[in-house]
């Protein structure tokens, strides 16, 4: 109701919205808008985007300049490594000794990561009638933002409806050390030299990321965590992936929080000491290494752009906005998309899909709002991990133990059988709910391509899928999604996952 409210009062502002931030969220949100607004009401609408990383002019947010595409990319490049061990045992013979390039990586991925940029986003602003200011913003009264370019100027635009969408920045530990030697996996990202031996500190969906592709370049990898792995996924998941990833050879420190970063030697990437405190205080951890990777979380950016003098309520200690169901905050004109918001899932689709639908509500006269619940998502750890629904843990306190099964089973890849690795390493469950006709509330795969395999899934959760329906469909033969089409042991009647044969 606040363009009608507009309307009727005959107010005038600048821009019918603006947009503060520039991930893709706020990205959809403005695509979407002037299209509507144009159709319906005869208005040009406008954008103004003020990243965190202005100086740079960087459009996308975390999901394109130091998230999800690099990581993907560099993902890739650890499977390509595992894939030339795997072709001997397919044929393929060479002499030549194979060796990873650090440099030659990076530089590709930024090349791909600075088109999206240039070429991708900033035209199709322009094709959608979007002006886009590279500016820092700052709320200073309800309908006005003060906006300070790279130059140090200063203007005020007014508008009658704002989307905040500010995403996040990595968190430090506030030891000694750490913001001067400690990088993220922003830095990661972009790090022009190799790493060398490294210390992933946390045990997040990032930092075990992080710590999969560093091992499959080959890289010695030690992870420090505080107390469990993986907090909001499914934990028996997150047992087996710690299992694989020690079968990688990567380390694992735990429960221990790090204290004190030293630097004993300069250089690319030089020498670190660390000192850690076991979590009950009896034992301390001493060790070196060439770079300590901070993988503890992220805080939303909304500490400098004016919240209080408007009146939005935010958690104080993360910064995420409060919002209801429509992502409205407490101020009826100012919402908030993607991660700044409190109690949402911190993932680039989420934000895009809320960004479009809150643009059709403000402009396109609907009413449909976003599915917090069955949203799928993969980690590219270095075995993939994709999930939709609930995890297991979730299903037991939302229904009853008593009331839900679970179907499980290990299974073997067949392009893993020949060169003989990880037999029966790769897992799949489905979570259901029994008073409902067993619908499936929860689908979770453990293996390559995991993503992949739950997109499509993700689609019949949201239709209602039962078990019955999932059991009479035809799989297709030999893949590994396959598997959840002939899931017929329970847990709770084996108490323990029962070997398939290959896929």
């Amino acid at each position: 109701g606040t363009l009608n409210e507009i309307l009727r009062r005959g107010l005038r502002y600048d821009y019918d919205l603006v947009v503060i931030g520039g991930g893709l969220g706020g990205l959809a949100a403005a695509k979407v808008c002037p299209a509507l607004c144009f159709q319906a009401h005869g208005y040009t609408l406008s954008f103004s985007v003020f990243p965190e990383l202005f100086k740079c002019d960087c459009l996308g947010g975390t999901c394109i300049n130091v998230g999800c595409i690099a990581k993907k990319l560099m993902h890739q490049a650890a499977l390509l490594g595992q894939a030339i061990q795997d072709s001997s045992n397919f044929g393929w013979e060479f002499n030549k000794q194979v060796s990873h390039n650090w440099t030659c990586m990076m530089e590709a991925v930024q090349l791909h990561i600075k088109a999206m940029n240039c070429s991708h986003h900033k035209q199709h602003l322009q094709d959608s009638r979007v002006t886009y200011l590279n500016a820092l913003g700052e709320l200073v009264a309800p309908h006005t933002v003060k906006t300070t370019d790279t130059k140090g100027a200063a203007m005020c635009h007014s508008a009658a409806v704002f989307i905040i969408s500010t995403g996040e920045s990595p968190r430090y530990l506030g030891i000694p050390g750490d913001r001067e030697f400690c990088i993220t996996s922003d830095d990661l990202f972009s790090l022009p030299h190799c790493p060398g031996h490294t210390l992933v500190v946390g045990a997040s969906y990032m930092g075990l990321e992080c710590a999969g592709f560093l091992a499959g370049l080959g890289l010695p990898v030690t992870v420090m965590v505080r107390s469990i792995l993986l907090r909001g996924f499914d934990q028996k998941i997150a047992e087996r992936i710690e299992e694989h990833m020690v079968n990688q050879r990567i380390s694992f420190l735990r429960p221990f929080v790090l204290t004190k970063v030293e630097k004993i030697q300069e250089g690319s990437p030089g020498k670190l000491r660390v000192t850690a405190l076991s979590s009950d205080g009896k034992e301390t951890f001493e060790g070196e290494f060439n770079t300590v990777l901070l993988a503890i979380g992220r805080e939303a950016c909304t500490r400098n752009i004016g919240l209080d003098h408007v009146g939005v309520k935010y958690n104080p200690r993360t910064g995420k906005v409060l919002v209801d169901e429509e992502d409205r905050t407490n101020v009826g004109h100012i919402f908030a998309i993607g991660d700044v918001q409190k109690g949402r899932l911190d993932l680039t689709p989420v934000a895009v899909q809320a960004g479009r639908l809150l643009a059709r509500r403000l402009y396109g006269r609907q009413r449909t709002k976003c599915d917090y619940i069955n949203v799928p998502t993969m980690l590219f750890t270095s075995m993939e991990y994709g999930a939709c629904g609930v995890s297991e843990e979730r299903a037991s306190q939302m229904y009853g133990e008593e009331n839900i099964e679970v179907y499980h089973s290990n299974f073997w890849p067949l392009e893993w059988t020949v060169p003989g690795r990880d037999k029966y390493a790769c897992y799949a469950k489905v979570i259901c709910h029994i008073p409902d006709s067993e619908r499936v509330v929860g689908v979770h795969v453990l293996g390559p391509n995991a993503g992949e395999i739950v997109q499509g899934f993700a689609v019949a959760l949201r239709c209602g899928l039962t078990k019955e329906q999932l059991d009479s469909t035809i799989g297709i033969h030999p893949v590994c999604a396959e598997v959840l089409t002939d899931l017929t042991v329970t847990q709770r009647a084996s108490g323990a996952t029962v070997v398939k044969g290959t896929c």
